[in-house]
């Protein structure tokens, strides 16, 4: 039965030329196996007959080295088709996953159940197939051969064919079901697990480390249900396959017997039909790949549901490069309702007291968070930078640049924009020292964070609280350079400080997820409660 995810494998097969090649080196290395039982059959009657027959050696080990030869390259392609597909899938889950932005309606660890576990096997769907065919292909070839032998040879096998086509429906039929459901319990236990991790710290502090283990643990029961479901299958596709394989070789063994008597065969190809029967029994002894097919398709499908969950609230587009506007947005209960007009090339600073909503505004500006309802407009490239940014690459120059064609004067003018060039070049390596031999400060890595948001050169540069960790004056000189650095661009900065907003252009005061006041920070100053946001009511 077709499954959601069919039609994305189909896309991975097709998208590569590498399996054709993997096709071809499979169809020679196929024949040379189909070929062998035969040659060695030759050989065995040659021994036998005591005559020494130079072709009938030579075509063996031609035979035998191309089976060895073909097996090799069989497996380099299949490492590369599978790694290729791999890093296609998680490119495309990914770039998803961000557009549907922040909160996702997947859990953390549901999506990197997903991103590594499902797209790992996925992306070997093409091999599994190819294994498959192959294997079909060599079981119809075998049968073919032991006609060729003799008829009865192959009248006996077919009757094995119904019940061995049995058990492999059967098999995936079962399997199915089984592998889906773990593969989906799995997701949730990788995400209960990661907010277990994460907030590690809190459980502690609460002391309910204990109740937060029973959580992490409760889909256990089913996750075991469909693992044993799955072994219980295979088990039974195990036992059957290891009484049919044996009993028809036994069949094939005899009838040949009574051929070697009646003078219709020799002792050779006594030994090719025992040859010819295990390879016509070959799909019955793929149970890992079919179980893998399965697997598989199982993996597609949690794939294709992310692909195929519609995007909502994203940005409109505006005329002029660096516009913002906010109609009617609301997010869960961080926000509600927010009206919000940020014209182009504007200094904006967010500011409210703690749980006002001004991370999740920013969110919402910058395209990190879908909303639940109103509408977003925003026109030209947003630049980020946070408070605790995650340095990622593999050195410190390639951290800045990470997701750029950046070259090296880019990310050096970007660091000294974001005044941290100095701290770099007394670093080891200075750029190219490694990100986790680099011994930073919070505010070192900020700086650092935001030299990577203006080496993209954005219309709209978002600051969530991304130069908290430096002192007012530093604070002072990396506003002044981003002036320089970026003329004319659309700024948005979550602060706590006065001297922040005062010289912001138009400060956006929130009050429990709302717009409580706009303007300049000098008229907004005359009201008591926006005096308390930065000096604690007193």
């Amino acid at each position: 039965m077709a499954q959601p995810g069919d039609a994305l494998l189909v896309s991975v097969v097709r998208r590569d030329h590498r399996p054709w090649l993997l096709l071809l080196n499979a169809a020679v290395a196929t024949t040379g196996g189909l070929l062998l039982p035969t040659a060695l059959a030759n050989a065995v009657d040659m021994a036998l007959s005591g005559t020494f027959v130079l072709f009938t050696v030579l075509f063996l080990l031609l035979l035998a080295a191309s089976e060895i030869i073909g097996d090799a390259i069989g497996i380099v392609l299949a490492a590369s088709i599978t790694s290729r597909a791999t890093a296609w899938l998680r490119r495309k889950l990914s770039r998803k996953l961000l557009d549907l932005g922040h909160p996702s309606p997947f859990a953390a660890g549901d999506s990197v159940s997903r991103m590594t576990g499902d797209c790992g096997n996925a992306g070997g769907i093409a091999v599994t197939l190819i294994t498959l065919l192959v294997t079909a292909v060599s079981s119809v070839g075998a049968v073919i051969a032991l006609a060729l032998l003799d008829w009865r040879l192959a009248a006996v096998f077919a009757v094995s064919v119904p019940l061995a086509m049995f058990l492999v429906r059967t098999h995936m039929q079962l399997t199915a079901d089984d592998v889906l459901a773990y593969q989906q319990v799995s997701g949730d236990v990788s995400a209960r697990l990661l907010d277990a991790v994460t907030g590690r710290r809190t459980i502690a502090a609460a002391g309910i480390a204990g109740h937060e283990t029973d959580r992490v643990l409760r889909p256990l029961p089913l996750l075991a249900a469909a693992g044993a479901g799955m072994w219980r299958t295979q088990a039974r596709m195990m036992w059957r396959a290891g009484l049919l394989l044996p009993a028809v070789e036994v069949a094939v063994l005899i009838t040949a017997g009574f051929g070697v008597m009646a003078g219709r065969l020799t002792p050779g190809d006594v030994l090719a039909a025992l040859g010819y029967a295990a390879l016509g029994m070959g799909i019955v002894g793929q149970i890992p790949q079919l179980t893998a097919l399965e697997r598989t398709r199982a993996s597609a499908t949690r794939i294709a549901e992310v692909l195929d969950t519609p995007v909502t609230g994203r940005p409109a587009a505006l005329p002029g490069a660096g516009v913002l506007e906010l109609r009617d947005v609301s997010v869960g209960n961080a926000l509600h309702d927010v009206n919000l007009s940020v014209p182009a090339g504007t200094f904006a600073a967010i500011v409210g007291s703690s749980g006002a909503g001004k991370s999740t505004l920013a969110s919402v500006l910058g395209g990190l968070s879908s909303v639940d309802s109103g509408r977003v407009l925003r026109d030209g490239e947003v630049g980020y930078a946070f408070e605790r940014p995650a340095l990622l690459g593999t050195t410190i120059g390639r951290s800045i640049a990470y997701g750029t064609d950046a070259d090296e004067l880019q990310v050096r003018d970007a660091a000294i924009s974001a005044q941290v060039h100095d701290v770099l070049i007394r670093l080891p390596q200075g750029y190219d020292t490694p990100v986790a031999d680099a011994p930073l400060s919070g505010g070192e890595a900020q700086r650092i964070g935001l030299a990577r948001a203006i080496v993209r050169d954005p219309e709209i540069l978002v600051l969530d609280d991304a130069m908290a960790s430096l002192d007012t004056v530093t604070e002072a000189e990396v506003d002044k350079a981003l002036t320089t650095a970026l003329p004319g661009r659309t700024r948005v900065v979550v602060t706590h400080r006065a001297a922040t907003a005062a010289r912001a252009d138009l400060v956006v005061w929130l009050e429990n997820g709302r717009v409580r006041g706009t303007g300049t920070h000098r008229r907004l100053w005359d009201d008591e409660d926006y005096r308390a946001v930065f000096t604690g009511g007193e």
